[in-house]
C-alpha cells in the first residue's frame, strides 16, 4: 500500500493509464511520465562498478579525446571543401555551399551514408572513397583508446583487490 501512494507509484500509475483509457480519453500527453520510469531504471547503474570504471577511463583519456575531436572536426571541414569544389558544379541543389557540405561530410566520415547526397563526377567518387577510409579510422580510434583504457582500469582494480 506504501508503495502505491509514493512518487513511484504515481508515476507508474501514470505511465500505464493511458493504455487503459485510450478509448475513453484521449491521454497520450502524459505518456511523458514513462521517462520517469527510465530514469528510475538507469538510478540502478548510479553505485555500479562499470560507472565508475568509465568515468575514470574517461578522465585517464580525456586530453586525447579532445585533441582526437578537435582533429575530426576539422577533417569534416576539410572533406566537406573538397566534396564541394568537386561537385556544386554538377549538383548544386546537394552541394550548394560548403555548409550544405557539411552534412555529406559528416555522414561519410561516420559510415552512416544515408544516400540523400552522393558524388555522380570521378573525383568526386575518388575522394569520397578516401573520406570513407578516413571514417573507418575516425570511429576506430576513440574506440580503441577507450577500450584500452577501460582495460587499464580494470587491471588497477583487480591489482588492487
Amino acid at each position: 500500500m506504501k508503495y502505491i501512494f509514493s512518487f513511484y507509484g504515481i508515476i507508474d500509475v501514470l505511465a500505464i493509464l493511458p493504455f487503459y483509457l485510450n478509448n475513453a480519453i484521449d491521454l497520450r500527453s502524459i505518456r511523458i511520465f514513462r521517462l520517469f520510469r527510465l530514469l528510475r531504471t538507469l538510478k540502478l547503474f548510479k553505485d555500479g562498478n562499470a560507472v565508475k570504471t568509465f568515468t575514470l577511463a574517461y578522465e585517464d583519456i580525456k586530453a586525447e579525446l579532445m585533441m582526437f575531436s578537435t582533429i575530426s572536426l576539422f577533417i569534416i571541414y576539410v572533406s566537406s571543401m573538397g566534396i564541394y569544389y568537386f561537385e556544386n558544379d554538377l549538383q548544386p541543389d546537394k552541394f550548394g555551399s560548403i555548409f550544405h557540405c557539411l552534412w555529406w561530410a559528416t555522414v561519410t566520415l561516420t559510415s552512416v551514408g544515408y544516400g540523400d547526397a552522393y558524388p555522380i563526377t570521378i573525383g568526386g567518387k575518388i575522394f569520397t572513397s578516401i573520406i570513407i577510409i578516413i571514417g573507418i579510422g575516425i570511429i576506430a580510434v576513440p574506440t580503441g583508446l577507450i577500450a584500452s583504457a577501460m582495460t587499464k582500469i580494470s587491471e588497477d582494480n583487480k591489482q588492487t583487490k
